[in-house]
C-alpha cells in the first residue's frame, strides 16, 4: 500500500520520538486506559490521528493495516485477536498469580481469578507475562517496521493497575515514545549499606529518572568521621555535576547514634519511664536547654561542613502513632516537659498513666486533653526554634532552601493526638521562613489508590490557595495491608500514583530512591511529568509546562521561532509556560545540556548565550560545549563543566 506524505511524516517523528502520542479505542471501556496511559501523558485523541488503537475482542478495524503504522492493543481472545492469528486453545486456565519478564522476582497476585483460554501466538511474538504455575502467556507483543501490536488475555481491570503492573514497559519494549519527562522529582537517600557505591554511578542514574534534588540522611555525618564525610562529599559533588540538588535531611528528636550513647541525660522519656528507642530513632530531649544548645552546635557544623543546597527537617514531632493507648511508645514525657505542664496545668501528665491516679485518662479525659493540646503546641514551638537555627546557618549560606516535613492529619484528624502533629500550626512557620511544606500521606491512606492525592490537595487549599508551598511525600514501601497486585507500589500503580500527585501538588518526593523498582526508573520522569505536548504541524510541537521539562528532540531546536541553547543530544529542556518547539537551522554558539532552575528567557548571540534564571536555591548548568568565560549580572564568574550558580533572579552569560 503506497504511504501517503502525512503518513510518512507521522512515523518518522515517532521514531525520533519527538512527537505526543495519542491514543483512542475501539469496542473497548477507554477508562481504565486512560488511566494508564493518562499516567505517562498519553492523551486520548480521535479517529485515525491516534497513535495508539486499544481494540476489544470484538473489534471491527482492520488491525493488521492499523499496526503497520501504529501500536494496536488488543484485549482477550475474540474475533479481533483471531484476526491476528492469536488462536485460543479449548480448555481455559484460572489465572491468579502471574510472572513478568520486567520483574521476575516481583508477586504479582490477583484480588480475583480470572478464566481464560490458553493461547498459540503467531511467530514473532515476544511474551512478557504468563500464568505462574501453567505458564501460558497473558501478556506478548510484537514489533513491526513502523508500528507494534500488543495483546492482552483481559482487560486490565478497572483502576489500570488490577493485572497487568508492567503493561507499559512492554510498550515501551515495543517502541512506545514518552511525551514529556519531569526533571524535577525529589527523592530520599539513606547512605547506610551503600557507602562503597559508584556516586557517579547513582547520580546519573537519578538524573536520568527526573530526580533533581537528592534528601540525604544526614544524622550519619553530624559528627565528624573521615570516611562518612568522605563518601558524603563525593556524593555531594557527583550530584552537583549532574543537576541535582542536595538537602541535609534531619530526623530530630533524632541526632544520631554517637549522641544518644554519649549523653544518656538527655534521652527522651517514654510515658513509662523508659528511653525513647523506637523503632530505628533514638529520640533526645529536645526541651532540655544544655541538650538544646549542643545539638544546635552539632546541626550548625553539619550545615557548614558541606555543600549544601539546602535542609529538610523532617518529622519533628512525637512518638507514636498509637498515641496515649500505648504508653510504651508515647512521647515526650520528659523531666522538662512534666515540669512546664505542671506549671501550666497543675498536675504531672505522667500521671495520666498510672492506674488509680485521679488523673489517670480513663478516669479523667479532660485531664489527657489537656495534655494533647498543651504536646501540639509544644511540637510547633520546636519546629519554630529548629527552623530559627537553620536560619542562622543561612547568615553563611544564604542560598540554603528549607523544607519541613509533616505528616498529614486533615484526612487522618486523629494524628493531631497520636504525634502532637497540627499543620494548621506549621503552615504560618513555612510562610514566615519562605520554605515549603513537604505533606507526608500516612501508612493508613496507602491502600486507596492515586485518588487520594487529589483529596488530599484538596484539604490543603482549604488552609492555604497558594499551591507552590505544598509538595507531597509518595512512600515507595511494602505495605501491610492486604494490596494487590502487589505488596509495594510500582509499574502502572506507582506511575498513576506519580502522575495524580504531580497534578495535584506543586512537588512530588519519593521514598525512598532506593525502594523503586529498577525496571520503573525508565519511565518514571514520564509519570511525573504535567506538560500538555501536542503536535504543530508536520515537524513542531507545542508544549504546555508547568516546570522545565525534557521533551525528547534530536538536531538543532528553536523556542518560539529562537535558537534555544538548553538542549542535549536526545532532549530539550523546555521552559515553564506555553511555547512552540520547531527544528532550528544550526546550533547556538553554546549548550547547556542540563539546568534545574526556571529560565525566564534566553538569547543565542554570535559567541555568547544569556539566560535570564530564577531559582530558590542554587541553580547548576551542566555545559555541553567548552566555555571562555562566564558571568553573572555582569560580573566575572568560575568556569566549570558543572557550574553552581547564585540562588535568586539573575542574568548569566557564557561566552565561548
Amino acid at each position: 500500500m503506497k504511504r501517503s506524505a502525512t503518513l510518512l511524516a507521522l512515523i518518522a517523528a515517532l521514531a525520533c520520538g519527538c512527537r505526543a502520542a495519542s491514543f483512542r479505542t475501539d469496542a473497548a471501556d477507554d477508562h481504565p486506559w486512560q488511566k494508564i496511559l493518562g499516567a505517562i501523558g498519553i492523551s486520548e485523541g480521535s479517529g485515525a490521528q491516534a497513535d495508539i488503537l486499544i481494540a476489544g475482542p470484538e473489534s471491527k478495524a482492520d488491525l493488521a493495516a492499523v499496526a503497520e503504522h501504529h501500536i494496536v492493543i488488543i484485549e482477550g481472545t475474540g474475533a479481533a485477536a483471531q484476526g491476528l492469528g492469536i488462536s485460543p486453545k479449548p480448555e481455559p486456565v484460572s489465572v491468579r498469580q502471574i510472572c513478568d519478564v520486567h520483574g521476575p522476582k516481583m508477586q504479582i497476585i490477583w484480588e480475583q481469578g480470572v478464566e481464560v483460554p490458553a493461547v498459540t501466538l503467531p511467530a514473532g511474538f515476544e511474551v512478557f507475562a504468563r500464568e505462574k504455575w501453567k505458564g501460558i502467556p497473558v501478556l506478548a507483543g510484537k514489533r513491526m517496521p513502523h508500528g507494534a501490536i500488543l495483546w492482552i488475555a483481559t482487560s486490565p481491570g478497572a483502576s489500570g493497575f488490577e493485572r497487568y503492573p508492567y503493561l507499559l514497559h512492554a510498550l515501551v519494549d515495543l517502541g512506545l515514545p514518552m511525551p514529556a519527562q519531569s526533571t524535577g522529582i525529589w527523592a530520599f537517600f539513606d547512605s547506610s549499606y551503600r557507602i562503597r557505591a559508584d556516586v557517579d554511578y547513582l547520580a546519573r542514574r537519578w538524573r536520568q529518572a527526573g530526580i533533581g534534588a537528592l534528601h540525604v540522611a544526614a544524622w550519619h555525618n553530624v559528627e565528624p568521621d573521615p570516611v562518612q564525610d568522605e563518601f558524603l562529599k563525593r556524593l555531594i559533588a557527583a550530584c552537583h555535576r549532574n543537576a541535582i540538588l542536595v538537602y541535609a535531611w534531619i530526623e530530630l528528636p533524632h541526632v544520631s547514634e554517637k549522641f544518644w550513647a554519649d549523653h544518656p541525660e538527655w534521652r527522651e522519656k517514654t510515658a513509662v519511664g523508659q528511653d525513647a528507642q523506637l523503632d530505628w530513632r533514638k529520640l533526645m530531649n529536645l526541651q532540655n536547654p544544655d541538650c538544646r544548645k549542643a545539638v544546635a552546635s552539632q546541626i550548625g557544623g553539619l550545615l557548614q561542613r558541606f555543600d549544601w543546597d539546602g535542609v529538610n527537617v523532617a518529622e519533628l514531632y512525637f512518638e507514636s502513632l498509637e498515641g496515649a493507648s500505648n504508653p510504651a511508645r508515647f512521647t515526650p514525657m520528659n523531666d522538662d516537659v512534666r515540669r512546664e505542664f505542671k506549671e501550666i496545668a497543675g498536675f504531672d501528665p505522667k500521671l495520666l498513666f498510672e492506674p488509680g491516679s485521679a488523673y489517670a485518662a480513663a478516669m479523667h479525659p479532660q485531664a489527657l486533653r489537656k495534655f494533647l493540646d498543651y504536646r501540639a503546641v509544644l511540637a510547633s514551638r520546636m519546629q519554630a526554634e529548629w527552623l530559627d537555627v537553620i536560619d542562622r546557618s543561612k547568615a553563611q549560606k544564604p542560598y540554603l532552601d528549607v523544607v519541613l516535613t509533616h505528616i498529614d492529619d486533615r484526612f487522618e484528624p486523629d494524628i493531631r493526638d497520636a504525634l502532637g502533629a497540627d499543620v494548621a500550626r506549621s503552615l504560618p512557620l513555612i510562610r514566615a521562613h519562605r520554605s515549603t511544606l513537604l505533606v507526608e500521606d500516612p501508612a493508613t491512606l496507602w491502600s486507596l489508590g492515586p485518588e487520594r492525592y487529589a483529596k488530599l490537595a484538596e484539604k490543603y487549599r482549604e488552609l492555604t490557595p497558594d499551591r507552590s508551598q505544598i509538595a507531597v511525600d509518595i512512600n515507595v514501601v511494602d505495605r501491610y495491608q492486604d494490596v494487590y497486585p502487589t505488596k509495594k507500589q510500582t509499574g502502572v500503580e506507582l506511575f498513576e500514583l506519580v502522575h495524580q500527585a504531580a497534578v495535584s501538588f506543586s512537588r512530588v518526593a519519593l521514598y525512598f530512591e532506593n525502594s523503586i523498582e529498577k525496571q520503573d526508573l525508565k519511565l518514571l520522569p514520564a509519570a511525573a511529568s504535567t506538560a500538555i505536548v501536542q503536535a504543530a504541524g508536520p515537524d513542531g510541537l507545542d508544549v504546555v509546562a508547568s516546570e522545565p521539562t525534557r521533551i525528547a528532540w534530536q538536531g538543532p531546536v528553536e523556542v518560539d521561532g529562537k535558537p534555544w541553547p538548553l538542549q542535549s543530544r536526545s532532549f530539550v529542556l523546555a521552559p515553564c509556560g506555553k511555547h512552540r518547539l520547531t527544528p532550528g537551522v544550526e546550533p547556538p554558539a553554546v549548550r547547556i545540556a542540563d539546568f534545574n532552575g526556571q529560565v525566564q528567557s534566553s538569547i543565542a548571540l554570535k559567541d555568547s548565550v544569556e539566560l535570564a534564571y530564577s531559582t530558590r536555591s542554587r541553580a547548576i548548568a551542566v555545559l555541553a560545549s567548552p566555555v571562555m568565560a562566564i558571568e553573572v549580572d555582569g560580573q566575572p564568574f568560575p568556569v566549570s563543566p558543572s557550574v553552581l550558580l547564585p540562588a535568586g533572579q539573575h542574568l548569566v552569560t557564557f561566552k565561548r
